[in-house]
């Protein structure tokens, strides 16, 4: 079962979660030395809308990015809350994938 990053990324695109990864499976459409070259407090604001995605076929499951997150937003895909389930879909179509 991958990990999930949900819509809470949005405007925070933390990028420690994608150093913790051991198989650089954390993308985005920003890449992440554009995310990491501007201060926490204004990615919300420079990249409205913007989060950061775990490509479901990469994924080990190792979990080494669960607790990086600072807002909490990564779940295993079995444990996303019942009101974020359609992110999993989401996080598999940003790598143009179904969800398996």
């Amino acid at each position: 079962m991958p990990h999930v990053i949900t819509r809470h990324c949005v405007g925070t695109c933390d990028t420690v979660c994608v150093e913790a990864c051991p198989v650089e499976c954390i993308h985005g459409p920003i890449p992440h030395a554009t995310l990491r070259a501007v201060p926490a407090a204004e990615r919300g604001v420079r990249f409205p809308g913007v989060q950061l995605y775990i490509d479901p076929d990469e994924c080990i499951d190792c979990g080494a990015c669960l607790g990086q997150c600072p807002v909490s937003a990564i779940h295993m895909d079995c444990d996303v809350p019942g009101e974020l389930r359609d992110d999993i879909e989401v996080n598999a179509r940003f790598f143009g994938r179904k969800v398996r």
